[in-house]
């Protein structure tokens, strides 16, 4: 089967929700417009189309392999990554002082879905690189960005992020890496770091590692972390590679899904110690590796659109194809192709309506992103700063759990879906990682309770429920079925959406494990209604382009079916959450530990 880009339902968000028209009045985006955005789509969905997507079964037959300290990848994946880079989509979103393009994340966003769609190994090594050059960008000096930076975003050489260890997962406060200072100024890396992507491989001539460690004497827990960056080459004056560091490969796992991806346990110091240079000040180590975590989480997000949209395509193509039973209405005199069924049907819708709610939520949470960055007036920055970061747990969190209708995908192909010849278990075990690297749906919730709702009252998040009863007022002046239906739907989510709100700002210091019983579901709750909203929106200007005799009258119905669909089987199960949040919280903590 071949991936086809969705770039017509792209497009669509980027211009009608995401207001890509005003992102291209930001200073520095005048060349962002739709007709931009729309080359941009076309070609990268050519190169993943036909150069990434190839690749994808391969690699999951064919994993990367690890022999005498080298990685080497699945064949094909080292000259598709040389095309990648020479194409420009590393630098698609990075500064044009450093070789990038500078074109803004709204557009940037969808680039990262197509790849990921089209292969999720593969599109792991730019997605840790993209993340290492925000980190370098933000608190990197100029000398450090000179030296790295332009390799990086040319796609040369590539980069990680380097956290765990085995005793310190999701707490780096155990982090025990330790930094060790020199008379020129550099330190000495001691320590094991695991679960590291792309950690050794042989797809780029250099890897730049940035290294989370200790300095000798520095503060107890995370306030004494500090971010060092350790190529495994060293790089000359010149700019020339030179001498091999001391970090070295000492194995990769064997994993569920994602497996032409190298997961590498590195060693760092093992013959003296590796070079490494101090980021920014010691002890902020945390403060700058989270700039890498939050532009890695939204691209984590993306991931979970990508792989659903990929099983989407497949299990459809599946539909249209296999012959099974005669349809219940009797459409068709004798058996008939099971996309006929109800019920596949209703698997198909599940999916879809999923994939684009969540498609609309990441491309509008990229716009906010952009204007927060870049925008020349200061309250509107702050504005769509405070939106963006409460949407990134969201678009992490929320996406990533979505993505699990991959196993909507197997189950349309019944028992052939259980067989791994025909594609559809690839999309699940892939996808069940997204949940859990980047911090897991556990973290991104307690971040979304404790410093996205709980810390400032639930300020921001009523404030983006306003916005919400603002469309339910323009649903309210409609009168198709669509509308009545979605408003009716989306009005009762809010509802509820704020009664959790208001739970956890009154509750979250008074009763911590009775809120906290309930983050995960609160951050299912939040991203449904969120993603319900975008529906929404999208259901109008479709209906208002219907009715003008605008656009594509096939995709504009199927967009006004599809908001329908998600709000009678998806946002109509968000006050039920609700009440799971605040009345169930006893039940989660009722039993006692022994009893477990």
């Amino acid at each position: 089967m071949t991936y086809r880009a969705p770039v017509k339902d792209m497009l669509f968000c980027m211009k009608e929700l995401a207001g890509l028209d005003e992102v291209a009045k930001i200073p520095g985006f005048d060349d962002a417009g739709l007709e931009t955005a729309q080359a941009v789509l076309e070609e990268c969905a050519k190169f993943n189309e036909e150069v990434v997507a190839p690749l994808n079964v391969e690699g999951d037959k064919s994993p990367s392999t690890f022999q005498d300290g080298k990685v080497i990848t699945t064949a094909g994946f080292k000259e598709a990554f040389k095309q990648f880079g020479e194409g420009g989509w590393q630098g698609l979103q990075h500064p044009t002082e450093f070789g990038g393009q500078g074109l803004p994340k709204t557009i940037g966003a969808a680039c990262i879905e197509m790849i990921n769609s089209a292969n999720l190994s593969f599109a792991l090594c730019p997605l840790l690189t993209d993340g290492a050059i925000e980190a370098l960008l933000t608190a990197g000096s100029a000398e450090q960005q000179a030296t790295y930076l332009p390799k990086m975003i040319s796609g040369e050489w590539t980069g990680t992020m380097i956290l765990t260890e085995p005793q310190a997962g999701s707490d780096l406060a155990l982090v025990r890496t330790r930094a060790e200072p020199q008379p020129d100024g550099s330190y000495k890396i001691f320590g094991t770091k695991i679960f590291i992507t792309y950690g050794e491989h042989d797809m780029a001539r250099n890897i730049v590692h940035l290294v989370l460690a200790r300095v000798a004497g520095a503060p107890e827990g995370v306030k004494g972390i500090s971010l060092f960056v350790v190529p495994k080459f060293m790089v000359n004056a010149d700019g020339s590679l030179g001498a091999r560091n001391d970090v070295h490969c000492v194995s990769i796992e064997h994993k569920l899904g994602i497996k032409a991806s190298p997961t590498a346990v590195l060693q760092f110091g093992d013959k003296g110690g590796a070079i490494g240079y101090l980021i920014g000040q010691e002890n902020r180590g945390l403060e700058y590796m989270f700039i890498m975590m939050n532009a890695a989480r939204y691209a984590v997000g993306v991931q979970g659109i990508g792989v659903a949209e990929r099983a989407y395509q497949k299990a459809v193509e599946y539909a249209r194809d296999r012959v099974q039973s005669r349809p219940v209405d009797g459409s068709v005199a004798g058996s008939a192709t099971i996309i006929h069924h109800p019920d596949v049907k209703r698997m198909l819708m599940t999916m879809r309506a999923h994939i684009e709610g969540c498609r609309a939520l990441a491309i509008t949470s990229a716009a906010a992103f952009d204007a927060a960055h870049h925008h020349p007036d200061a309250d509107v920055r702050k504005q769509n700063q405070a939106f963006y970061e409460f949407m990134v747990p969201l678009v992490k969190g929320f996406s990533t759990e979505m993505s699990l209708v991959t196993s909507l995908g197997v189950q349309v192909h019944g028992g052939m879906g259980f067989i791994e010849e025909t594609g559809a278990a690839q999309y699940y075990r892939d996808a069940k990682i997204l949940t859990i690297y980047e911090g897991t749906t556990a973290i991104q919730a307690n971040d979304l309770v404790g410093r996205k709702t709980a810390r400032d009252g639930g300020q921001t998040a009523k404030a983006i429920a306003q916005q919400v009863a603002a469309t339910e007022a323009q649903l309210a002046k409609r009168d198709s079925v669509a509308a009545r239906a979605m408003r009716k739907r989306l009005s009762a989510a809010r509802e509820a959406f704020v009664q959790v709100v208001d739970f956890i700002a009154g509750n979250t210091k008074a009763s911590p494990n009775a809120v906290f019983a309930g983050s995960v579901p609160y951050l299912m709750l939040g991203g449904n209604v969120m993603a319900g909203w975008q529906m929404a929106r999208a259901l109008l200007i479709a209906e208002e382009q219907l009715a003008d005799g605008n656009g594509d009258t096939a995709f504009l119905q199927a967009k006004v079916a599809t908001a329908r669909f998600y709000a009678d089987h998806i946002l109509s199960k968000v006050p039920a959450i609700r009440d799971a949040i605040v009345e169930g919280g006893d039940s989660v903590n009722a039993l006692a530990l022994e009893s477990f």
